[in-house]
Formats: C-alpha cells, sequence, structure tokens
C-alpha cells in the first residue's frame, strides 16, 4: 500500500484545519430565498480582535534544574572497564554482545555522548570533577583505538565500531573547540596515539577518528551502516540512521581545520539524497526506489536526515520543518516502543533506541528554523521529554540499566540545544554534483 504524503497525515491529523468563528459563518437563508435573517458583516464592520495572549514559554528554570541533575547523575554513571580500576567510561547497551560483553564500539561511543553532555552544560570550564571524568574518558578512549575490534581493517557483517568512531570524533572536536582539551591523558594514551605530549594526542584522535571513518565507508555506494551485509568489500545498504551523524562530524572536522576527503562525503550525500522518499520519509537502509517506508516509521532518520542535508545545500526549511511535524505528529509511536523489550516492531518497525535519538535531532532541526518558529517548538519538545523523565532526573528508552547514561545525556543535549553552537556546515564543490 503506497504511504500517504506527508501533507495528507497532517491533515488527517486535524492539523492545522482553519475553524471559523460562530460569526464568521455564512447565515442560512430564510425559507422561501428572501435576504437571511441576519447577514455575513463586512470586514469594515467587523470589531477588532481582541489582543492574542502570549504562547506559553519554556520553563527556563526547570531546564535548569534538568541540566544540573543530568550532570550530577553521569559524574555517578561512569564506571570502569573490564580490567581497568579508573571509572573512565560510559558504556552504551544493547540486545548486541560479542563474546557475551558489551562491545568495544558501543562503549567509545556512549562514552563520546555523555563527554558532549558534560563539555556543554554550562559551568564546565570551572568545574574540577567534572573536568577530571571527562579527561579520563578522553584517556580511555584514546586507548581504545588500538583495541582490535575498533581496527577499520575488519569483514564482520554487523558491527558498532563505527558509532565508535563517529561520537568520539564530536565529543574531541567539542572539547577541543572550547579550547578545552584534557592534560595528563597518561602513558596508554598517549602510547596509543604514537605521540609525546597530550595536544598532539588529541589532534593524533581525531585525524585517527576521520581516518578510519573513511575507509569504513560503504564501497561503491557511500555512507556508512553497522550492519554490511556485503561484508568489507562487498555492496551493502546504507543507514540514513549512521550517515546523518557521521557527516556531520566529518563537516565539523572540516571546518576546524583538519583534511576530510570531499569524494567520501559527496559519496555519502549522494546515498543519503537516495534514500529519501517521495513522501519525505526516509529508508532504514538503502534506495528509496527499493524499500520506501511510512513517515510513522522513520521520523527520527527524517531529522537527522534534513538537518545534515541543509547543512551541505541539499535540504531546505520546508523540508526541515515537515521532519519536525512529523515528529510531533507521529510522536505517539515512538512513545510506544520507549522502554520495551525487542528491537523492530510492527506496524512501523521502531526500535527503542530511536527514541532519545530522535528527541535530539528534532531539538537540532529546530534551531534549523526561522527564530520567529523555534520558541514553541522548543516547548514542546521539553514537555515531551518531561513526560517521560524518571524520578531520579534521568532518562532511559531502554529496558537496560546502561543505557541510562545515553538517555539522560541525549534529553540533556536536546534542552541546550538552543545555546548550543549550530553544526557545521559543508561547501564544498564536489558536493554540488552528488545526486
Amino acid at each position: 500500500m503506497k504511504s500517504p504524503t506527508f501533507a495528507a497525515l497532517v491533515l488527517a491529523a486535524g492539523m492545522f484545519t482553519p475553524v471559523l468563528a460562530q460569526n464568521d459563518r455564512p447565515a442560512k437563508p430564510t425559507p422561501g430565498g428572501g435576504a437571511p435573517a441576519t447577514s455575513v458583516p463586512t470586514v469594515r464592520e467587523r470589531p477588532a480582535r481582541a489582543a492574542q495572549p502570549e504562547l506559553p514559554k519554556i520553563d527556563s528554570e526547570r531546564v535548569a534544574v534538568s541540566i544540573s541533575k543530568g550532570v550530577e547523575l553521569l559524574l555517578s554513571m561512569q564506571e570502569a572497564g573490564e580490567a581497568a580500576t579508573e571509572k573512565a567510561q560510559w558504556p552504551y547497551e544493547g540486545v548486541y554482545r560479542v563474546g557475551g560483553k558489551i562491545p568495544v564500539g558501543y562503549r567509545v561511543g556512549g562514552t563520546g555522548i555523555s563527554v558532549l553532555a558534560l563539555a556543554q552544560a554550562p559551568g564546565y570550564a570551572n568545574d574540577a570533577p567534572r573536568k577530571e571524568a571527562v579527561r579520563r574518558a578522553v584517556g580511555f578512549i584514546m586507548a581504545s583505538t588500538t583495541h582490535e575490534l575498533m581496527n577499520p581493517d575488519y569483514d564482520s557483517t554487523y558491527d558498532t565500531r563505527g558509532w565508535g568512531y563517529t561520537y568520539a570524533l564530536l565529543a574531541l572536536l567539542k572539547l577541543k573547540s572550547m579550547n578545552e582539551q584534557p592534560s595528563d591523558l597518561g602513558t596508554e594514551a598517549l602510547t596509543a596515539m604514537k605521540v609525546k605530549t597530550d595536544a598532539d594526542a588529541m589532534d593524533a584522535a581525531i585525524r585517527w577518528c576521520i581516518d578510519c571513518i573513511q575507509q569504513t565507508e560503504i564501497p561503491k555506494v557511500g555512507g556508512w551502516n553497522y550492519a554490511r551485509s556485503g561484508g568489507k568489500s562487498g555492496v551493502s545498504a546504507m543507514s540514513p540512521f549512521m550517515t546523518g551523524p557521521t557527516l556531520q562530524g566529518l563537516f565539523q572536522a572540516r571546518s576546524m581545520g583538519y583534511a576530510v576527503d570531499e569524494v567520501v562525503v559527496d559519496r555519502a550525500v549522494g546515498a543519503l539524497l537516495r534514500s529519501r522518499t517521495p513522501t519525505g520519509s526516509y529508508t532504514y537502509a538503502g534506495d528509496a526506489r527499493e524499500n520506501p517506508e511510512p513517515v510513522a516509521g522513520a521520523v527520527g532518520r527524517m531529522l537527522v536526515s534534513e538537518v545534515t542535508l541543509s547543512l551541505c545545500g541539499k535540504s531546505d526549511v520546508s523540508r526541515v520543518r515537515a521532519a519536525v511535524d512529523a515528529f510531533f505528529v507521529h510522536w505517539d509511536w515512538l512513545d510506544r516502543r520507549r522502554a520495551q523489550n525487542g528491537t523492530h516492531i510492527p506496524p512501523y518497525s521502531i526500535a527503542p533506541y530511536y527514541f532519545y535519538y530522535a528527541h535530539y535531532y528534532a531539538a537540532q532541526a529546530i534551531e534549523m528554523l526561522p527564530k520567529r518558529d523555534r520558541e514553541e517548538y522548543r516547548r514542546r519538545l521539553s514537555e515531551l521529554l518531561w513526560k517521560n523523565q524518571l524520578e531520579d532526573g534521568s532518562w532511559n528508552d531502554r529496558v537496560f540499566p546502561r543505557s541510562r547514561n545515553y538517555g539522560t545525556a541525549m534529553s540533556m543535549m536536546a534542552l541546550m540545544m538552543p545555546e548550543a553552537p549550530k553544526p557545521a556546515e559543508w561547501k564544498a564543490a564536489a558536493v554540488e554534483g552528488a545526486k
């Protein structure tokens, strides 16, 4: 069955339906065809409209309390690794295991996301405990680059190391842009990066992430996916879910002076465009002509994809707005899968881990809209976040206790998005030819 357009879904949901005031309705004609008992007033006769009340604004005090509590919670959730005694990581926990253990890609990726939230929260520069936690985390990220399951030269068909490359890159770039590069990273981190100073280690780690991302693009297709059916060299389907954030990391790296392969970006942008369906949704993986998907199951992918494409001139405000509106229209479908067992469950194959991912990228998309429109969208998003905030102040969209750090960090960043710098744009000439 063909998916309805987004406009049809919005109209079906009752949004934007004009409602006439009672005194604006045409009067019924009198029996016998005479003049109506009450004529419709002309424009000049209508009284001036009463002053409209201001729309409610986001509860800034509650935002501040939530962020402060989130920082406290994340610091308490940092943990030691398998053979380490120092608390240095925030593992993301899902159903996937390698040898019965959380894969290192999830450990590095989850740690990067928590670092992003802690560094962005107000007061970081003068918060010694927070900076110490981040120092340990950066040391862990660097030491992990020598782990066999972080090697970009691999041939497995399902793997999560790409999440480690992407969110480690974003975290390291965030710290460097803030001029908050940690010192005293430790011998293991410096040895892993093959350098002698902390500053050199930071640059080496950023370049390592970029190189790994570029090495692991899907051959012939472009973009990235954590499930490569074709293995190392075969053709696989691109995932918008993973490609959008990864491109944003490369855009940011390029804006800060790091070398990024324009051809890799060009191919990824082209693959992302091919995954957009006529209704505005995005496929879970692959080409839209082969895998069309309904809007309700794609709102998270729509948000990150349209934001990312707009950053390189391949989307516009109307598409970004449509993705944001789709998120609010279909939010109940996301919420039904929050903190549930299983992953891709019918009717829309929504996995629980899309929940706070979608909220984060909804917040990012809202900031791409005209300034006059942002406040109401921000307020509505914050209300949805608080609706599912747990009693201790954290957020968790999985059934696993460890994923609470991920949900908390993503929700904190969504609430802080109005003050966050805009994601870096990409203006390379190669992108202009992407199809």
